[in-house]
C-alpha cells in the first residue's frame, strides 16, 4: 500500500475512536441529567389532600421521605450524580486535552466496573420505588383503603417521572458500559 492510503486508514480509525469518546461523554451526560432531575422531581414530591372513605373525610398527606424505597431513589440518585459529574469532568478534560478518554485497560476496567455498579444500583432504586408506586396506585384490595393517587395524584405523579428519570439513567449508565466493553474489545 501506498503511504497515503495506510495514512487514509489511521485518519478513518482516529475519526471513529474520536466519535465513540463523544459518544461516551454524552453519554455521561445524559446520565447527570437523567440523575439530577430525577433527584429534583423527588424531592419536590410532596401533597396534601382529603380522601373520602364510606362517608368519612380523611385528610391524607404525603412526602417522599415517608417511605425508606423513595429515600433509597434519592441516595441512590445523589451518588450517581455525584460519580456521572466526575466521569463527565474527566472526559471533557481528556478531550480538550486531545487525550484518550480511557488512556489505559486498567482504566477501561474501573470505568466498566463502576458503570456497572452505578447501574445496578440505579435498577435496584427504581424497583424498589416502583413497588411502592405500584401499591399507591393500586390501593391495598384485601382492605377497604382506595388507591392513595386518586387524592393525591400530583404525588403520584412526581414519583413516575422521577422513576422514568431513574431508568431513562440506568441506559445512559448501561451505554456507557458498553462502550467501554468497545474499548476494552480492541487492540
Amino acid at each position: 500500500m501506498t503511504s497515503n492510503g495506510e495514512g487514509g486508514e489511521v485518519v478513518a480509525k482516529r475519526r471513529r475512536k474520536g466519535i465513540k469518546e463523544l459518544v461516551q461523554v454524552a453519554l455521561r451526560g445524559g446520565c447527570l441529567a437523567a440523575s439530577a432531575t430525577a433527584m429534583a422531581v423527588m424531592l419536590t414530591a410532596t401533597e396534601e389532600g382529603v380522601a373520602d372513605i364510606y362517608g368519612f373525610k380523611l385528610t391524607l398527606s404525603s412526602n417522599w421521605s415517608f417511605s425508606p424505597s423513595y429515600q433509597y431513589v434519592v441516595g441512590a440518585c445523589a451518588g450517581t450524580v455525584l460519580y456521572s459529574l466526575l466521569q463527565l469532568y474527566l472526559g471533557v478534560y481528556r478531550l480538550v486535552t486531545r487525550s484518550p478518554i480511557t488512556p489505559s485497560r486498567f482504566q477501561a476496567w474501573l470505568c466498566f466496573t463502576s458503570d456497572q455498579l452505578f447501574c445496578y444500583l440505579m435498577m435496584s432504586a427504581g424497583s424498589a420505588g416502583s413497588g411502592v408506586t405500584n401499591l399507591n396506585k393500586t390501593g391495598i384490595r384485601h382492605t377497604p383503603l382506595p388507591d392513595f393517587c386518586k387524592t393525591l395524584s400530583s404525588f403520584c405523579n412526581h414519583v413516575a417521572l422521577s422513576l422514568l428519570l431513574v431508568f431513562l439513567s440506568f441506559i445512559f449508565l448501561a451505554s456507557s458500559s458498553f462502550f467501554t466493553v468497545l474499548v476494552l474489545s480492541t487492540p
